[in-house]
């Protein structure tokens, strides 16, 4: 299960488990809940809209706060002396995803049946080319 995410004006497509780089947020707290836009489930289907969503959350836990890299801005003007150097380095909050829950209560991950594990396990037999089948005829 994904979603698609707001925050800092920017949209991410999140699963769970996941850590991204959102910008800073000012409330200190270990917890932030988000109001997906899109969230499409472990069967496909594509759910949007306010209406649809109205009840669903993505919860992220707060892992760090760091700084994005360093932006130098030069202003130089020819023959004035007028030389500008000003810097900028973004801040970032990193956080992981830790759920997705549509209706207000979060699924549990989908459990392998018994059919799929065996397929997944087993391994598929090994056809037989044509020169295969002549070379163990001939008895060579």
């Amino acid at each position: 299960m994904y979603a698609v995410i707001r925050a800092g004006g920017k949209q991410y497509k999140v699963q769970e488990g996941d850590v991204i780089e959102i910008e800073r947020v000012k409330d200190s707290s270990d917890s932030i809940r988000f109001t997906p836009l899109l969230v499409v489930d472990d069967e496909g289907k594509t759910r949007t809209g306010r209406s649809n969503l109205a009840d669903a959350r993505v919860t992220a836990k707060v892992v760090d706060e760091v700084k994005g890299p360093k932006l130098d801005v030069y202003k130089y003007r020819n023959k004035t002396g007028y030389r500008r150097h000003n810097g900028h380095r973004q801040r970032y909050t990193s956080v992981e995803i830790s759920g997705i829950s549509l209706d207000g209560q979060s699924k549990p991950a989908a459990s392998r049946t018994k059919k799929q594990s065996a397929a997944a396990d087993s391994k598929p037999a090994a056809s037989r080319t044509k020169k295969q089948t002549e070379e163990s005829s001939d008895g060579t």
